[in-house]
């Protein structure tokens, strides 16, 4: 289940909208030119599954969304907790790639979670918009959009990634210090789970 929680550029004193409706999500992101879709679930995909068991699993929505917008390099990526000594090395430089400020000039960021979880933030029109995604929901930001992802301290995911650039992932990062007013993943993830618990 996502989770958009939007506040204005100026902090996160003030809460503009929290809602977990995949409609209200869905209507709030498209003024900004997101896209934001669920897809079926497969639930016979192991949550560290590899590239080849994700592609056979989601290829009719792979092939769907390949045909809508003509991306030419798919992949999966995946970090998940292991017993591997280099695995809080790897987790650090992971989420430190994508923490700050970025914009990306020549290609969307379309992500799909196969599991696990990670955050979008998005600073569009004085508003920023953390967009907690979960197994099941794809985002696309479009190219130009001002953003940065977290994936927590102890990162936990598996998620296809679409390209239209055949270079992949390129970042312009602003220098901005934004992302580090805001609550991040840890914070909110954890909110998240204490409100389900509770319902």
């Amino acid at each position: 289940m996502t989770l958009l929680t939007t506040w204005p550029e100026s902090g996160p004193e003030t809460t503009v909208r929290r809602t977990s409706d995949p409609a209200e999500i869905a209507a709030a992101l498209a003024p900004l030119g997101v896209r934001y879709e669920q897809w079926p679930v497969r639930e016979d995909v192991p949550a560290d599954a590899d590239s080849d068991t994700v592609f056979a699993a989601y290829g009719p929505e792979i092939d769907r969304l390949n045909a809508e917008e003509g991306f030419t390099t798919v992949d999966v990526l995946g970090l998940h907790p292991s017993d591997d000594p280099e695995y809080p090395v790897k987790a650090k430089a992971a989420r430190e790639k994508f923490l700050q400020e970025h914009t990306h000039d020549d290609d969307d960021e379309v992500r799909f979670f196969v599991s696990g979880s990670g955050i979008f933030y998005l600073h569009v029109n004085g508003e920023v918009h953390a967009v907690f995604c979960e197994k099941g929901d794809l985002l696309g930001v479009p190219r130009g959009t001002t953003h940065w992802f977290d994936m927590g301290t102890t990162p936990g995911f598996t998620a296809i990634r679409f390209f239209h650039e055949e270079d992949g992932w390129i970042g312009s990062f602003t220098g901005s210090t934004i992302a580090g007013r805001f609550p991040d993943y840890d914070t909110i993830a954890a909110g998240y789970e204490r409100d389900r618990a509770a319902a």
